[in-house]
């Protein structure tokens, strides 16, 4: 079976859980980001391993599951949790999750991480403008199915100008604002080494990462709008002085929950007048 008929079965198994729901705006979450999920109302939860085809993630602070609910009257889906490439996954495999969203009927993507901040602190939110692409695989090698997207999708604005300029405007309006930068996607699980930071700098990186990348190129191959935002979570290799470690990322992201929770309400109460 391909990947356009798994995505079909997948929507249709969603779809039979939460009935005649219509979610115009999903949520990818990211390392100790989830928990906003919990506060969409009226919410349908569908666990990953009950979805056909759908990857099951490993990750501590990944919960699994999808949850469908209504947040400032509009219907979305949130992932809480995604897969990784170096759970051994393909990149086919790590945006089949991402497909599944659009191909429920999502228009727009929130898609956050957590990440090592180059130029920007621990505790800050990042919204990015541009990443890189260092992940040794690629979601569209292989064959194109045109009914999915066409073959050499445009990356010029894979992350949404007018989406940026929203986010931006609730930073400021919340009295929170917000960072920019660029987001270099790396395949992990072991975190760079201080060379790499500095050859990562010198790219234009602000911040680096194990995810985002291969799911904003197959909402990009399927039409839809995308607003990336990285939680910088530590600083990067060599910046600190300290050993990076997974429970630094997960208690900075939870540190930090509060004003993601608000960021995200007003992010999408503002989406909806689009």
């Amino acid at each position: 079976m391909n990947t356009y008929d798994n995505l079909q079965e997948a929507a249709a198994g969603i779809q039979s859980k939460i009935g005649q729901r219509k979610p115009k705006i999903g949520l990818i979450l990211g390392s100790g980001l989830g928990a906003y999920a919990d506060t969409l109302e009226d919410a349908a939860i569908v666990e990953y391993s009950d979805i056909p085809h759908f990857p099951v993630s490993t990750v501590s602070g990944h919960a699994g599951r999808l949850v469908v609910g209504s947040k400032n009257g509009i219907e979305c889906a949130a992932l809480q949790g995604r897969v990784h490439f170096y759970e051994g996954h393909d990149a086919r495999t790590l945006v089949f999750p991402a497909r599944t969203l659009i191909t429920l009927g999502v228009e727009i993507l929130i898609i956050t991480n957590a990440a090592g901040g180059i130029h920007h602190d621990p505790g800050t939110l990042m919204v990015i403008s541009d990443h890189i692409n260092l992940f040794p695989d690629h979601p569209l090698r292989g064959v194109n199915d045109e009914r999915i997207g066409v073959r050499f999708p445009d990356m010029t604005t894979a992350y949404d100008p007018e989406l940026q300029k929203i986010a931006h405007a609730v930073g400021k309006r919340i009295d929170f604002p917000l960072a920019e930068g660029v987001y270099a996607g790396l395949p992990g699980p072991s975190y760079e080494t201080p060379a790499e930071i500095r050859m990562l700098r010198t790219m234009g990186a602000s911040a680096a990462g194990m995810s985002t990348v291969p799911e904003v190129i197959a909402a990009n191959h399927m039409g839809a709008k995308v607003l990336g935002i990285s939680c910088i979570t530590n600083k990067a290799a060599g910046l600190s002085g300290q050993p990076l470690s997974h429970e630094e990322v997960t208690e900075t992201a939870t540190a930090v929950h509060s004003t993601f929770i608000k960021l995200l309400d007003e992010i999408i109460k503002d989406m909806a007048k689009l």
